[in-house]
């Protein structure tokens, strides 16, 4: 099928529709079918992985549809919508997956690129064939399927929150196993992220192998401590493949 030109899409999504499946439903009618969206989780957090999920769905399906009825920017959702929402989109979507990018893989080829690997990785995981990529912010470079980048995909694109959710559950249900592991950081309830309280664990503990090395928090907190972040004997966890899922309805 030929390319259609980003600006073509944008045209075709008309100003009166205002779901969710807007850009969806404007790239059906140009005969794109099987439209696949992703998004990443873990961005902006200084600990932890980053993770990707990628999703497909069935938008001409009224099924479909009801169930995601609470469908939205995961950042946006309760944790337990996003958890409830999370069931519906790997029972319902055509296919999904989910990968993590380690913190010392961030630090090592950077984010944006560590970002964009992932979503290849993820769309290269789906176990379907899709026609279009729908992506959150920017386009993912290298595919050999048509794609586009929207701003702010995860809140007019269903199929780019579908993958947000997904990325943000599997990313939050990570954090449970590091926060086992260095339980004085608390990142059980931040996530990674920089807040007070994980700028101050940081000051009294200095960073922990799963400190991303490469932000500027944790160089500062290395610095204190004299040191690069130690593990104490321990390794790096080496749960994430258990996070690396694909699925079909």
């Amino acid at each position: 099928m030929a390319r259609l030109p980003q600006r073509a899409v944008r045209r075709r999504v008309t100003g009166g529709d205002q779901s969710l499946f807007r850009y969806e439903r404007a790239l059906q009618r140009s005969g794109f079918l099987a439209i696949a969206g992703v998004d990443e989780a873990g961005r902006g957090a200084c600990a932890g992985p980053l993770v990707v999920g990628a999703a497909v769905l069935d938008v001409t399906s009224r099924k479909v549809a009801n169930s995601l009825a609470e469908l939205g920017d995961s950042k946006q959702l309760t944790a337990a919508t996003r958890d409830r929402v999370y069931d519906r989109i790997t029972t319902h979507a055509l296919a999904w997956s989910t990968v993590v990018v380690p913190a010392e893989e961030v630090d090592r080829i950077g984010l944006h690129v560590a970002n964009i690997e992932g979503m290849r990785r993820a769309l290269a995981r789906l176990n379907t064939d899709f026609d279009y990529v729908l992506s959150d912010g920017f386009a993912v470079p290298g595919l050999a399927t048509p794609n586009l980048g929207v701003w702010k995909g995860d809140q007019v694109c269903g199929c780019v929150a579908a993958a947000g959710v997904l990325a943000e559950v599997t990313r939050d249900r990570f954090t449970v196993g590091l926060d086992t592991r260095w339980p004085q950081y608390g990142f059980g309830i931040h996530k990674g992220y920089v807040t007070s309280m994980h700028r101050d664990a940081l000051a009294q503990f200095g960073p922990s192998p799963v400190h991303r090395q490469s932000f500027a928090p944790v160089r500062k907190a290395a610095q204190l401590h004299g040191e690069l972040a130690s593990s104490g004997g321990e390794s790096t966890p080496r749960f994430e493949k258990d996070f690396v899922r694909e699925g079909v309805a």
